[in-house]
């Protein structure tokens, strides 16, 4: 494919190291305690084509909307899919609005998702990426959900997977929530090693320009011209897990994506959505960036916000 040869080059000019993937506890800055979800959390065993092995969980709300929405929320690195469920509001937060909840979960010691490998970053490609959609259409048939109504977020290796799946499945999500992630192609591994770490990448290393992050963006689904899927950026200054630099480098590739100047955003709000973050909006909300001062790895969930930006 086109962005395996540009995007290789461009890796191996800024000396790119990638190694087999490290096991480490993600320093997940503490949350209060959630309140106690009430209806079902489930595995599916059977939905499809899953060459990649992940496991797929579902929530359901005691009353689900009808022609509810989806949310797929990915866990982060050494999380399991029972524990995102748990320690994310996403469960709660669907108990109050009728609205699925597809928790995936990692095939890979140490839990981590697959950001790196070819198969994931194509369309179709039969890794991460491709079992996570295949999830998405089983949840749609089986629910009757709204197809206009699907949404992704997720932290850390999650959200790294989120801007991923954005790019990979365009036409399947309204929007997505990136928490303190790397840019959609940033772990790509030259030798197609899955699963693989990117010292460069996490080290914020890679500098690259809107179009080449664009063009890898692009190269994920050659041909494809629909709509894209709005998206938010949330990260930490402190974070030294998943430089900040990828911040910056991630608001470049949607910028690129859907051609806005990152350097130029519509609006800037300081202390927003509280003290000592600030909220950057390029194109009417189609681009948020929340950068937050003094936080670590990774940002705390802002689930209310969540729902505000998905529209339910």
């Amino acid at each position: 494919m086109k962005f395996l040869s540009y995007f290789s080059s461009a890796l191996a000019l800024l000396g790119s190291a990638v190694t087999a993937h490290p096991v480490f506890n993600e320093l997940m800055t503490p949350v209060a305690p959630l309140k106690r979800a009430t209806g079902a959390f489930q595995q599916v065993p059977n939905f499809g084509p899953n060459p990649s092995g992940a496991k797929f969980f579902l929530y359901t709300p005691n009353r689900i909307a009808e022609n509810p929405a989806i949310v797929v929320a990915i866990h982060y690195c050494t999380g399991t899919a029972r524990a995102y469920y748990s320690g994310s509001p996403y469960a709660q937060l669907a108990d109050q609005k009728g609205f699925i909840v597809i928790f995936p979960e990692s095939p890979y010691s140490g839990t981590c998702w697959d950001v790196s490998s070819r198969s994931t970053l194509t369309h179709n490609g039969g890794g991460n990426s491709n079992a996570i959609a295949n999830m998405v259409t089983w949840t749609l048939e089986r629910y009757n959900a709204d197809p206009k109504k699907v949404f992704v977020v997720g932290e850390s290796s999650g959200g790294m997977m989120t801007n991923v799946m954005a790019a990979t499945y365009p036409e399947m999500f309204a929007a997505g929530i990136v928490y303190s992630g790397t840019p959609a192609g940033c772990f790509y591994s030259q030798s197609g090693a899955v699963n693989a770490w990117n010292n460069t990448c996490s080290n914020g290393q890679i500098n690259s320009t809107p179009e080449v992050w664009a063009k890898m963006v692009f190269d994920m689904y050659p041909g494809y011209d629909g709509p894209r899927p709005k998206m938010q950026i949330y990260h930490g200054s402190n974070d030294n897990i998943l430089h900040a630099n990828n911040y910056r480098e991630t608001i470049k590739q949607w910028c690129g994506v859907f051609g806005y100047d990152p350097n130029r955003p519509d609006t800037t709000q300081s202390n927003t959505p509280q003290w000592g973050y600030t909220t950057y909006t390029w194109g009417n909300g189609q681009l948020v960036g929340v950068y937050a001062q003094g936080v670590g790895h990774s940002v705390p969930l802002r689930g209310q916000d969540d729902m505000r930006f998905f529209g339910l």
